[in-house]
């Protein structure tokens, strides 16, 4: 358990910053204040700094230190993937899918009231999507496929390679919302063939507040911003650097490229103890494809459990019943309800996400309290 009361099973929508990362970040907030941008020597010293973050960061994805460009979070780096690539005339065109993150959703609501077409491909209740009929929809005018790597409420991990390489032979551009498998799975982006991915600091044990959006050199001429001011990052978004937030990025990636392995054994040990051990309450499955999915995730359903009265009742045992961004609603999971999912248990699921600071005991702590309640609910 960390150092509070609380049982943390939601490191999907966020995580504990590392002690090391707060560590190397705590100097830019007081004696190395100095503005990136600065040419006296202070700034200097600070860019310096800042370079050395970007190219742990490219490290961590294969890219280079010019491909990078900082955001507020994956949510803004989603909307300059979208809005900001250039668009030739007649491309307008752009094929996702129903189970996208609403940061992907969203936006891509907001570009159809612009006069895009969009496609949202259909999925089965593994949660993969169908190649075939990925490439049945690529048509002349198809622009982009936007596909996440990781979902966020499933753990399933969409063969992001294969996609690619459909859409690279229709002379498509592929965006991947990275934002749950960065910093937790290998990623190498010109060996998946990614034109453009959106990922963030806090899911890997960073900052909140900074993310990051890789654009590849070929593509960054086709690019536009959408903060414009002081022309910093090639031009592509403008504003003073986030310098402590870079600073803990870069620590946290460094931190990620040696222990990523170690971790994901550990973790994976743990979530499948804790998914064995849920599974033998009556009436519970997994939601999603068993095997194609991320270690730390597990979404079960506990048919006839009402999952906002199962978070109520668990008290200091955090989990989410759907995304962070809507986790309490009365409305089923979008993702749930596209893996074909009926009302009533899409309701009545919950996910688990672990991660490097879960422990043994948590896990048997929550177990015994989640069957207790799972019980209650049953009986009441």
């Amino acid at each position: 358990m960390m150092d509070n009361d609380f049982i943390y099973l939601d490191y999907n929508a966020t995580t504990p910053v590392d002690q090391r990362v707060v560590d190397v970040m705590l100097p830019y907030f007081n004696n190395l204040f100095a503005n990136s941008g600065s040419s006296h020597l202070l700034g200097l010293t600070v860019k310096e700094s800042v370079e050395q973050s970007t190219e742990q960061i490219a490290k961590l994805i294969s890219a280079n230190t010019k491909e990078i460009i900082y955001t507020s979070g994956a949510t803004e780096a989603v909307n300059l993937a979208l809005k900001g690539i250039e668009k030739k005339e007649g491309e307008n065109h752009i094929i996702t899918v129903k189970t996208e993150h609403k940061a992907v959703v969203d936006t891509c609501s907001n570009l159809e009231q612009q006069g895009f077409n969009m496609t949202y491909l259909d999925l089965g209740k593994d949660g993969l999507i169908d190649l075939d009929e990925l490439e049945k929809q690529i048509n002349d005018k198809t622009l982009m496929v936007c596909v996440m790597f990781v979902n966020n409420e499933t753990g399933v991990i969409q063969p992001i390679k294969e996609i690619a390489e459909i859409a690279r032979q229709k002379g498509c551009f592929v965006f991947c919302d990275a934002t749950q498998a960065v910093g937790k799975i290998p990623v190498n982006v010109k060996d998946f063939g990614i034109d453009l991915m959106a990922f963030s600091a806090h899911k890997f044990y960073g900052p909140k507040g900074v993310g990051a959006l890789y654009i590849s050199s070929e593509l960054k001429k086709n690019m536009n911003s959408q903060i414009h001011g002081g022309g910093q990052q090639f031009n592509l978004r403008s504003g003073t650097l986030n310098v402590p937030g870079i600073i803990g990025m870069g620590k946290a990636a460094e931190i990620a490229i040696e222990e990523m392995q170690k971790d994901a054994q550990y973790i994976k040990e743990l979530r499948d103890l804790l998914e064995n051990s849920l599974l033998k309450i009556p009436d519970t499955y997994i939601n999603g494809d068993k095997n194609n999915r991320i270690f730390n995730t597990t979404n079960i359903c506990f048919t006839g459990v009402n999952s906002e009265q199962m978070i109520l009742r668990l008290g200091n045992i955090c989990v989410s019943n759907g995304s962070a961004c809507n986790a309490i609603t009365s409305k089923p999971s979008h993702v749930l309800k596209a893996m074909g999912m009926n009302d009533l248990d899409a309701l009545s699921s919950i996910r688990f996400s672990l991660g490097k600071f879960t422990t043994l005991a948590e896990i048997e702590t929550a177990v015994e309290k989640i069957r207790k309640i799972v019980f209650q609910l049953r009986n009441v």
